[in-house]
């Protein structure tokens, strides 16, 4: 059995994650920040499928955190086969409209998140020598938005943080890969009216918007062996928006 941590597990994305790798009977660690009530309706749903599941408390943005939650999981799991990084804030607006507190938190939870995750799950892959790291980053990661140039930049980091560590941890058979999602129907795209949405759907060439379980479909591929020759890649389901 693989057991996997999912920041951000508790909704949108991360929750369609947690549900299709659970159905393919991995123990699942549901990682959660505020939503509580949702993540341990999660678990609880998960373990009546007879896997094993809980869900875990951390801002990804402290590190101290971080470590307590990997360490819980550990204690529960004894092995961490695969992180999925899905936790993730957003911010819409101007570039001079941001103040320094919105900017912050962006690259805070976004990307020193990401790279908090990987700190503490990595002792224990490199003992093993094996373990797969799957970040969540955007389209706009890979190209940039007007009025999301905050978003897009703690995302572009993301990719390049992804890259730089498949190759640093590929001899130790650890494999970095990305997904970048384009609009997906998700809560973190609650900002975006009836209008917004159907005028994206018409700019993307499959004619729609994607849904949290088709990311979800790319995440968990490349977190399986099936993707075992696979690091330091970008998968983008983005209905061909960006390509």
């Amino acid at each position: 059995m693989k057991y996997v941590l999912i920041t951000g597990g508790s909704r949108g994305i991360g929750a369609a994650t947690a549900r299709l790798l659970a159905s393919r009977g991995w123990g699942v660690a549901v990682g959660y920040h505020q939503s509580e009530a949702q993540a341990q309706a999660l678990a609880a749903e998960l373990s009546d499928q007879g896997v094993p599941a809980l869900a875990v408390r951390a801002d990804v943005a402290d590190s101290a955190q971080v470590a307590r939650m990997v360490d819980n999981v550990l204690e529960n799991f004894c092995q961490l086969d695969i992180l999925i990084c899905s936790a993730g804030v957003s911010h819409q607006g101007l570039i001079s409209q941001i103040d320094e507190n919105q900017w912050r938190r962006l690259f805070a939870v976004n990307v020193d998140g990401v790279h908090h995750c990987c700190r503490a799950v990595l002792p224990h892959m490199l003992e093993r020598k094996s373990g797969s790291i799957v970040t969540v980053s955007s389209m706009w990661g890979q190209v940039g938005a007007s009025c999301e140039a905050a978003y897009s930049a703690a995302k572009g980091a993301v990719i390049a943080y992804t890259k730089a560590l498949a190759k640093e941890l590929g001899p130790s058979n650890i494999r970095v890969n990305c997904v970048a999602p384009g609009v997906i129907d998700t809560e973190m795209n609650g900002h975006l009216t009836q209008d917004d949405l159907a005028a994206l759907a018409d700019e993307t060439p499959l004619g729609r918007i994607g849904t949290p379980r088709e990311a979800a479909a790319a995440i968990a591929f490349l977190a399986s062996d099936e993707a075992s020759f696979l690091t330091g890649q970008v998968v983008a389901p983005n209905g061909g928006l960006v390509v």
